[in-house]
């Protein structure tokens, strides 16, 4: 059997976590099988679905690196197929038409739960053998019901969930057109899979109560039943079902707030399945290790401080020219205009160990290219009286010195030695002269990556004021 996965998002928002991580184990599975991953936007939703929406989730399918095989195809280009099917069914006795109005049907469910019983629809049109149906009124459109089994049982082993089994008599009669000839959703679903030859449901579980039906269904075509993997939900850091209050959700807002994505990649993987203490892969590990036994049962917690963490690895172990490139890019978004001296990636490479994320770095990097103005207060702290005379001297010094860390390194030691003070009472005032900041990498090589003349000129302009 060649595994075929697919991911089938709804174009009604963003691409959220959720998704991203049901994306990911779809993926996954079909590369660890050296299978096929399909992309399928399921926009039947017309009042919800976007083509903002579609891009934002084609966007964050790109940006995460999650190429598909197949598609993307978008439910509302294969209406005729739909419609095929139904007729199909109606021939064969699957399906019936239901002229039963809304009205009618919302009078006999609040009859229903006056009894205490569950509201369902109460099979009037439903054809029997030796069962005379109500008379067709006149003028009214039909929905297309699915017949579904009235006894026995539906019942699935769900990989990640196990056993699970619905009584057929808790289904009732699944409408799947509307009077409009429009399909529903759980139907598309299941024409979809059996048309795409999906081996391999990997979804959410809020799916689960579809299920029994979507089973259904493909066992009146005649269509193999897939196999089924429903993931638990992710809660948010406080432990509540994960939503907009707990942060970035949104895929590409990881991107905006400066993660990168292989980053974001290992750390969904990480969410809801594990292969033993392992804690930072790269997906090539990935899917050489990803099976779909070793996925929790139970919620998965999102861990924004271990998602930090994760970042900052990746960001130590980055290409610099790439970083540089990326950070260039949050740069010029800013309108600051990054020139070759310093060059960005000498300042990447000094600084990408000491922060967690892509914007973080932008804020370091900045200070290199804008007119700096210090804060007052800070100077006048850092700037006391006796290490005036030392900037003066390493100013003088500076002006004609090797212009690399080490032998900048020397000068400073030189002055210091020379004034009898501490390093700090040099260094601080320095890199709040040179970067507005009084912790930096080590400050020879914070002055090393300055042009020679703009670092004096910021050391003149700390000493004037």
């Amino acid at each position: 059997m060649t595994v075929r996965t697919r991911f089938a998002p709804s174009p009604t928002g963003y691409l959220h976590i959720g998704g991203a991580r049901t994306a990911l184990f779809s993926w996954a599975y079909a590369r660890r099988h050296e299978g096929t991953f399909i992309l399928r936007i399921e926009d039947t939703d017309v009042e919800r679905s976007t083509p903002e929406a579609v891009q934002a989730i084609l966007d964050g399918m790109n940006w995460l690196g999650l190429a598909h095989d197949e598609g993307p195809f978008y439910q509302m280009q294969r209406m005729e197929r739909y419609k095929q099917v139904i007729a199909q069914m109606l021939d064969e006795g699957t399906a019936y038409r239901c002229y039963m109005s809304m009205e009618e049907l919302d009078a006999i469910r609040e009859a229903q739960r006056a009894r205490g019983e569950k509201p369902r629809y109460d099979g009037r049109w439903r054809p029997e053998e030796g069962k005379t149906l109500p008379e067709v009124p006149a003028g009214v459109n039909p929905v297309i019901r699915f017949k579904s089994p009235s006894e026995g049982v539906t019942a699935w082993m769900d990989t990640v969930k196990g056993y699970i089994e619905f009584a057929n008599s808790e289904l009732d009669d699944l409408i799947i057109a509307r009077s409009d000839g429009t399909p529903t959703y759980n139907f598309c679903v299941v024409v979809d899979d059996r048309d795409m030859g999906i081996t391999h449901v990997i979804r959410g579980d809020d799916h689960v109560n579809n299920t029994p039906r979507q089973i259904n269904i493909l066992k009146a075509l005649g269509a193999p039943v897939p196999h089924y993997a429903h993931l638990s939900m992710i809660l948010g850091d406080d432990g509540q079902k994960l939503s907009k209050r707990h942060g970035a959700v949104s895929v590409m807002q990881y991107d905006e707030d400066g993660y990168l994505p292989e980053a974001v990649l290992n750390y969904l993987a990480r969410l809801g399945w594990s292969h033993g203490d392992d804690e930072i892969f790269d997906m090539a590990q990935f899917t050489q290790w990803f099976d779909l036994d070793h996925i929790t049962p139970s919620a998965a917690q999102f861990n924004t401080e271990k998602l930090n963490w994760l970042n900052a690895h990746y960001l130590k172990q980055a290409d610099d020219a790439r970083l540089a490139g990326l950070v260039r890019t949050r740069l010029e978004a800013r309108g600051v205009t990054v020139t070759d001296a310093p060059a960005l990636t000498d300042i990447v490479v000094l600084y990408k160990g000491r922060v967690a994320n892509l914007n973080q770095l932008a804020d370091e990097a900045e200070v290199f290219y804008i007119a700096l103005q210090p804060s007052a207060e800070l100077l006048a702290e850092q700037l006391i009286p006796e290490a005036i005379p030392a900037l003066k001297d390493l100013a003088a010094g500076l002006a004609s010195v090797e212009w690399n860390a080490p032998a900048i390194g020397a000068l400073i030691k030189q002055v210091i030695t020379q004034r009898g003070l501490k390093m700090p009472k040099l260094a601080m005032p320095l890199r709040v002269m040179l970067v507005g900041q009084t912790h930096t990498p080590s400050v020879d090589a914070v002055v090393a990556l300055f042009p020679r003349e703009l670092a004096l000129a910021r050391i003149q302009d700390g000493l004037e004021k």
